[in-house]
């Protein structure tokens, strides 16, 4: 025992508090946006321009239906709906949310631009807090795209019920593999992020090439498991701290190279750690699947309008419908060669760079729309959710294209 924080009490920890079992009911979506000028999007937008025009929106009534208003380093801003009993109850509350929003911003001439990445510029730091700064330090040993991650990424994360305890369908480790099946289908029905400043980078999707690129051992998806809660805590217990919070004016750079778990063995230099220090470490890894009690899917590129509706009603529905889900485990079977249990790393490049032109993944997409389509028809899903998914697979599903193709279009003309 070292502090009072022993290894087997640390996976008992993460085993409790990240797959909380239960049936599939509530969904929850949170939506990271970037910030342009409305006249320029080119221009910067300054801190103190943008904390104006968001200051009515942070009283504690700000918001119509009390999503929560954050800001990411960059000046992105993220808004993080209640959990709701319906998919449709989501989207309604957080549409009105964000419509409340984009109404501040507009007041002060300021925009929400539905990118995966800032297209035009290079956003400096904005955010100065211990965390940030050391996230910084940290992503600087190996090159640029922490700081890309930090500054100019923005994403649409759906947030699901990890699953009962049963092994069907519906139980939390077919749940886990289903999300990792999908991961690929998503990244490619959804990529809008084809330009870094100014110019195409080659890839459909740059804000997933920025996360292959950064750390992996707090990025890449835990090695594929019968047993989730294992996997994850293997992972979490493995991976380098980010930082190590200390009391101002220290910073909070932690020595190169310790992973949770030697800390709990003990490091020196380093003082013990506790449970909330686990707790903290958890919020510094970010698998394109996330469990936190429920499972966050984080690979989905911030989307134009309101096309986030379509991203978080297809996840939400191919996870949380039983048919819906049988149907995506079979489409995306050819993604999982020599019988692996989730797609390998290049069907993730793959769909990063080329998205649905790819044939085996276009395949996938198509299957994975009809079946979610086929769901919200034979469900009370209201029917305005039930169109935009229709016209969003007519608009780019059916024809092997994603967002990023019509920002590709606008750039060639």
């Amino acid at each position: 025992m070292v502090g009072g924080l022993r290894e087997d009490d640390a996976q008992a920890h993460v085993h409790g508090v990240c797959f909380k079992t239960g049936p599939p009911e509530r969904t929850g979506v949170e939506l990271e946006w970037i910030v342009h000028d409305g006249a320029d999007a080119r221009r910067p937008v300054s801190p103190e321009r943008l904390n104006r025009a968001l200051a009515p929106l942070e009283a504690p009534d700000g918001l119509p239906f009390g999503s929560r208003l954050t800001r990411e380093p960059g000046g992105q801003v993220e808004l993080s709906s209640l959990p709701a009993a319906t998919l449709a109850g989501c989207v309604q509350a957080l549409g009105a949310d964000t419509a409340a929003l984009a109404q501040a911003l507009a007041a002060s001439g300021l925009v929400l631009a539905g990118h995966g990445l800032e297209p035009y510029g290079d956003p400096q730091r904005i955010v100065n807090d211990p965390r940030y700064r050391a996230m910084e330090t940290y992503f600087d040993r190996d090159g640029p795209w922490g700081r890309m991650m930090m500054r100019g990424t923005a994403s649409v994360q759906v947030n699901l019920d990890a699953g009962d305890a049963t092994d069907r369908i519906q139980g939390y480790r077919s749940r886990w593999a289903l999300a990792h099946r999908l991961g690929p289908v998503l990244v490619a029905a959804f990529a809008n992020s084809p330009l870094w400043r100014g110019k195409p980078t080659g890839w459909r999707s740059t804000r997933q090439l920025v996360w292959e690129r950064m750390d992996p051992g707090r990025t890449r998806p835990p090695l594929a498991d019968d047993d989730p809660r294992g996997a994850w805590a293997r992972y979490v217990l493995d991976a380098p701290l980010l930082c190590v919070r200390r009391t101002a004016p220290q910073d909070w750079d932690p020595p190169e190279g310790l992973t949770f778990r030697s800390w709990v063995r003990g490091a020196p230099g380093v003082r013990p750690p506790t449970l909330e220090d686990l707790d903290y470490h958890l919020t510094t890894l970010f698998p394109p699947v996330r469990p936190r009690g429920w499972l966050e899917l984080r690979m989905i590129d911030a989307q134009r309008g309101d096309d986030w509706v379509v991203a978080a009603a297809v996840a939400a529905t191919l996870l949380d419908d039983r048919p819906a889900a049988e149907a995506a485990w079979a489409a995306t079977e050819p993604l999982c060669p020599d019988g692996v249990a989730i797609p390998p790393a290049p069907v993730w490049t793959t769909a990063a760079r080329v998205g649905p032109a790819d044939p085996a993944l276009g395949k996938a997409v198509r299957a994975c729309f009809a079946a979610a389509e086929t769901a919200l028809s034979d469900s009370d899903t209201p029917e305005p959710l039930r169109a935009a998914v229709a016209e969003f697979g007519r608009r780019y599903a059916e024809r092997g294209r994603c967002p990023a193709d019509d920002l590709l279009d606008e750039v060639r003309r």
